[in-house]
């Protein structure tokens, strides 16, 4: 059984990454517009750079949780294909052991270079006008994807979704496309669909079965029973 699983802020807000939306989420106090368009960084690059260096700094104080370390067990342990598709730009997922992943909107501690479009590893502070270590411009920016710009690999995704018999949702919000789009994608293919959410999220009537609670708790026992079966 091929599986695909997306995962949203639902999962990293567990480990006390603070979500995009609702209350006390990272909008409160920045309009999308002023830190996250191609248009906001060209207008004010200090402001966009010091709102994604905060982000990256906040790292350093949060851990994976139990459902980040489900999933990298799970990734360990599963015989056949597996992709973690994740809209977080955190790294919990790697510092959980997870390996057949994908960032389709980034990563904080990677800097993409907006001249050549080198990507690096990156850790600490990016001020405007970073030189590029491949083609010396000094034009790096955060590896984030923007509003109105295109996530990364939407063409392994799609061909890992059309192999897939089984799509899992987990902390997503079903109101950021397109990866809100993905179920009725998975299930056009054939693929039985769940979704792990703490609510029931904007999408949860396109999934064959919702479950909702934290994702500490249900994504430990999902993971569990999967593998129990697979190796019954």
């Amino acid at each position: 059984m091929n599986i695909v699983i997306l995962t949203g802020a639902g999962i990293s807000a567990e480990s006390g990454i603070a979500t995009f939306r609702g209350p006390g989420g990272l909008w409160e106090g920045h309009r999308i517009e002023d830190v996250c368009t191609p248009e906001a960084l060209a207008r004010d690059p200090a402001l966009v750079h010091r709102f994604y260096d905060l982000r990256r700094a906040a790292l350093e104080t949060v851990a994976p949780n139990p459902a980040h370390e489900a999933l990298a067990r799970l990734d360990l342990a599963w015989p056949h294909d597996l992709l973690i598709v994740t809209q977080n730009v955190d790294d919990l997922h790697e510092r959980a052991g997870a390996n057949r992943l994908l960032h389709m909107h980034g990563e904080l501690r990677s800097a993409l270079c907006a001249a050549c479009g080198a990507r690096r590893p990156w850790r600490d502070a990016l001020p405007p006008g970073t030189a590029c270590s491949r083609c010396d411009a000094p034009a790096l920016r955060p590896d984030i994807v923007f509003f109105g710009e295109m996530p990364y690999a939407m063409a392994r995704i799609e061909e890992a979704l059309a192999q897939a018999d089984l799509f899992v949702s987990i902390g997503t919000s079903g109101a950021v496309y397109p990866a809100a789009g993905f179920v009725r994608l998975a299930a056009a293919y054939g693929a039985r669909t769940i979704e792990l959410n703490l609510e029931p999220s904007e999408g949860s009537d396109w999934f064959d079965e919702s479950r909702n609670g934290p994702a500490s708790t249900l994504v430990p026992a999902w993971v569990d029973t999967l593998l129990a079966d697979a190796l019954a």
